[in-house]
């Protein structure tokens, strides 16, 4: 499992799988975001896999599936709120990590400067860049 960390209290992956829980509950997060629509996977992929992984493991487990299509501020709000709201560190996975990274880069806007959301992202190995005109347009509206 690759976890790279954006901030302290938030890391993304590439997708896992239940044997991979383990690994989080030692490594401190609290909470696990799938970003990943089951859609895309099978089996002991899929987001009821994970839950009942984490539930096991004690670790909360929210599904917020991003796709071109329900990527909303609604949906930005909803992962912010469940990375503010954990009360410790949360792990988020996608296909490659790209999505659950883009959706805590949104949801900082306003909250962090432009240039600090890219270089936490560049920092974990996602280029952040293309996102730049949406953080800033964001952060306009507040």
């Amino acid at each position: 499992m690759d976890i790279r960390r954006i901030t302290p209290r938030f890391a993304v992956s590439p997708q896992i799988r239940p044997e991979d829980v383990a690994t989080l509950k030692e490594a401190g997060f609290v909470r696990v975001i799938c970003n990943r629509p089951d859609a895309e996977v099978a089996g002991d992929e899929r987001s009821e896999a994970i839950r009942a992984a984490c539930a096991a493991q004690g670790l909360d487990f929210v599904s917020l599936p991003v796709d071109h299509a329900s990527m909303s501020a609604e949906l930005v709000a909803d992962q912010h709120s469940a990375i503010e709201d954990a009360g410790g560190p949360v792990f988020a996975y996608c296909r490659s990590g790209t999505r659950s990274a883009h959706v805590w880069a949104l949801g900082q806007a306003a909250r962090m400067p432009t240039d600090d959301i890219i270089a936490a992202g560049a920092g974990a190995g996602y280029d952040l860049t293309p996102l730049r005109p949406a953080i800033e347009a964001m952060t306009r509206q507040g």
